[in-house]
């Protein structure tokens, strides 16, 4: 059986992030109010639980994501599938997961893909808003 080339977790998400045209969280929330763009807020229900969730934002568990925003796939969000042109700011905890999945969302052609510099985490730091995330039941 041939070996393949291994790439680090270090590399795949040097590799992710250079595709992307990141934002900062001030940026992110212009882009919301200005260009429509949406945030797509990946992080599990315990983690928005405990540190309180983006009003307006998408909520689709990173296990699922390219289910919801595949326009071909029989779950996804009409919301996210219907503009393969719109701007999916994706927003993890602390901006790691959401590059990776940026650039996935960028093959699935949604060139316009990208990810918040920092997460959730930044963006509360910047003082946007937040609320207390919904009871997920």
């Amino acid at each position: 059986m041939a070996r393949t080339t291994r790439t680090t977790i270090h590399e795949l998400l040097e590799q992710s992030r250079a595709r992307l045209d990141r934002l900062d969280a001030q940026a992110a929330a212009r882009a919301v109010a200005g260009e429509g763009a949406v945030l797509v807020d990946i992080r599990p229900d315990a983690q928005r639980a405990r540190y309180g969730a983006i009003p307006g934002a998408r909520v689709h568990p990173r296990n699922v994501l390219e289910w919801r925003v595949d326009p071909t796939s029989d779950h996804h969000d009409p919301e996210l599938s219907a503009d393969l042109d719109r701007v999916i700011v994706v927003v993890c905890h602390e901006g790691y997961q959401s590059s990776l999945a940026a650039a996935t969302l960028q093959d699935l052609g949604f060139a316009r893909a990208t990810d918040l510099v920092g997460g959730f985490q930044a963006w509360r730091a910047a003082g946007l808003p937040v609320e207390p995330a919904p009871d997920p039941g």
